[in-house]
């Protein structure tokens, strides 16, 4: 049972850090990300991305892995399926990211900011849509995560 507790802190950190992360990134860098003329947007995107790209995908797997483990390993017949599902709106989460905002990245970041190429489709409106489905996975499984912990015995 200590096992779960600890468990149960880790994967609220866990969901909890990647729905705020997608939630800031929701409300405010992409409003400014979508108010900048291409160029600078694309040298923004590149820096923004540095950091993300690199640790979010562990946290969001984490989140999963924990979200599972402890949806076996409860006696909780209330938490259980909580945090099972909390994992499914996760598993969510990573398929939008590596399916629709990860390629999406990897074509703006191989852009040249000064020397836009004629055929470039500005993909912020489309990012900014597949980002707001991931940012709702990941605040249910925030949300079904916490539930689930709340009803352990």
């Amino acid at each position: 049972m200590v096992l779960l507790q600890v468990l149960s802190v880790a994967v609220i950190l866990g969901t909890g850090i990647v729905a705020g992360v997608l939630f800031a990134v929701a409300i405010s860098v992409m409003p400014a990300l979508i108010a900048m003329p291409v160029d600078r947007y694309i040298t923004t995107h590149r820096l923004l991305g540095r950091r993300y790209d690199h640790i979010m995908p562990y946290i969001v797997t984490s989140s999963v892995v924990v979200d599972v483990f402890a949806a076996f390993r409860t006696d909780s017949a209330g938490s259980r399926p909580l945090f099972a599902l909390a994992a499914v709106f996760m598993v969510g989460v990573a398929v939008v990211s590596q399916t629709r905002n990860v390629p999406i990245n990897n074509r703006v970041k191989s852009q040249d900011e000064n020397n836009i190429s004629p055929d470039f489709v500005d993909p912020r409106l489309q990012w900014r849509n597949w980002h707001a489905v991931r940012t709702t996975f990941a605040v249910v499984a925030l949300v079904l995560t916490a539930a689930a912990v709340a009803v352990l015995r």
